[in-house]
């Protein structure tokens, strides 16, 4: 049986899926590819269908339960069906940080625009990419591989909490979170 899939045919599948408001188990779905749907998610985390916004935040919440990254290509997927979006750069936006402790013993916290929460560490680590122009583009592993771009308030925030450690021999400026030291920048880098 060839499965046409749609928004809702995938609205319905991720509800009957959803149970006990947990994440389904996208990584034990293996189905055949059905093709592409006109659905992006922009790096803001805006999600966009056929071109226009979902403003519904409990319809983007949903949709991200079944999301899963396969050889770096999104996919949202059922059971039955699974197609292919477009992510401009990350599915998710962390969009609130909480810390608490000092040191190696702090735990950093992130929730994202679609609620899940992550504890920075060995399992959610935190990286800083940087563009040419030296302009950083922070993100946390959030699930399944799939990361959040660390939104601007947040990361500001976290720089807050940075302290320099010495890393292979060179001093960098980072945050520690659950004993592991995350490095944003090499000190000899920082602007005065």
């Amino acid at each position: 049986m060839i499965v046409k899939p749609t928004a809702d045919s995938l609205m319905k599948a991720a509800r009957e899926a959803q149970k006990g408001g947990k994440i389904p188990p996208v990584h034990l779905w293996n189905p055949e590819f059905c093709g592409d749907l006109d659905m992006e998610i922009r790096r803001d985390g805006t999600w966009f269908y056929m071109g226009t916004p979902i403003g519904r935040h409990a319809l983007v919440k949903l949709f991200s339960s079944i999301l899963k990254l396969e050889d770096g290509q999104y996919f949202l997927v059922t059971p039955v069906e699974k197609v292919g979006i477009r992510v401009v750069d990350k599915p998710f936006v962390a969009v609130d940080i909480e810390a608490a402790g000092a040191g190696a013993e702090q735990v950093i916290s992130f929730t994202t625009n679609v609620e899940d929460t992550v504890i920075a560490g060995p399992e959610h680590p935190i990286r800083v990419v940087r563009d040419e122009e030296g302009e950083p583009s922070p993100y946390v592993m959030v699930r399944a591989g799939m990361e959040a771009l660390i939104d601007r308030k947040s990361f500001y925030r976290l720089v807050d909490l940075g302290e320099s450690h010495d890393v292979d021999g060179t001093d960098w400026f980072g945050v520690w979170s659950q004993g592991t030291f995350f490095p944003i920048i090499p000190v000899a880098d920082l602007d005065g």
